[in-house]
């Protein structure tokens, strides 16, 4: 099973630079997308449903945002999940953040946080969030079902997930109160599956600035993720960066079960 997630920064945006094309050509199991800045009856017949390599169509599932052109997220599968549903949190709802699939062997959490901007000026609200994450993850574990928790965290943990840490000590995704959330996430029994497959690899980022050629310099960060639960973790294959995808200011990311 190859589960692929993307921050596409605007759905119908990345639809003019291949998007569809891209889909049926890697006709990955699951597609988790964030931020798609769209609602299901905005968008074309093709990217509803787009086609796999095999000519057959994904179903979609979505969880929009009511403010317009703002957040959202969206699942594409070849296997038809149990259930999927929203967080069940309006405050996170409303703004289109979370969906999550049931499948027979794990359920996939495709999530688009917060961020915290400037100043922290929504720093509460991503803890929040944050922390409904968590519960929600150990909710589902407790129950006995594993987890993928994949999407844009817009957090860098430590100094080796970007470029620059010493200069962005008091910018949003790098603040002290969200690392220390992915501290405490990851001790509650979870695992960063890119970490865990590339210990001490730096130079490895999934979103660049559009400003100042920063994509082409490499001067990045790595904020997106696939994490798990620690008993699905010897599940994990492979867990990629795919950042000779273009189209979008994140690239996607890769997880490969066994």
């Amino acid at each position: 099973m190859r589960i692929l997630s993307w921050n596409v920064n605007g759905l119908r945006a990345v639809e003019k630079k291949g998007f569809i094309q891209w889909m049926q050509q890697e006709s990955a199991d699951v597609v988790c997308i964030q931020e798609t800045k769209a609602h299901p009856g905005q968008i074309s017949p093709e990217l509803l449903a787009p086609l796999d390599a095999e000519g057959r169509p994904y179903k979609s599932y979505w969880a929009s945002a009511k403010k317009a052109g703002y957040s959202g997220t969206a699942i594409y599968s070849r296997i038809e999940p149990k259930n999927v549903r929203t967080m069940g949190i309006q405050e996170f709802d409303n703004e289109g953040r979370v969906l999550i699939a049931d499948f027979d062997r794990v359920s996939i959490i495709c999530a688009y946080f917060p961020n915290s901007q400037e100043a922290g000026a929504r720093l509460d609200y991503k803890l929040a969030f944050c922390d409904a994450m968590l519960e929600t993850c150990n909710s589902l574990v407790q129950s006995g079902r594993n987890i993928i928790l994949c999407g844009d965290y817009n957090i860098a943990h430590t100094p080796i997930d970007l470029a620059r840490p010493e200069d962005n000590e008091e910018n949003p995704g790098y603040l002290p109160e969200e690392r220390a959330w992915m501290t405490k996430f990851l001790a509650a029994g979870y695992v960063d599956t890119f970490r865990a497959k590339h210990p001490g690899e730096g130079g490895h980022y999934t979103w660049w600035s559009y400003r100042t050629r920063a994509r082409e310099r490499n001067i990045g960060w790595r904020i997106d993720y696939h994490c798990v639960n620690k008993a699905f973790a010897p599940e994990i294959a492979k867990s990629l960066i795919r950042p000779e995808i273009t189209g979008s200011d994140h690239c996607p990311i890769e997880l490969v079960l066994r």
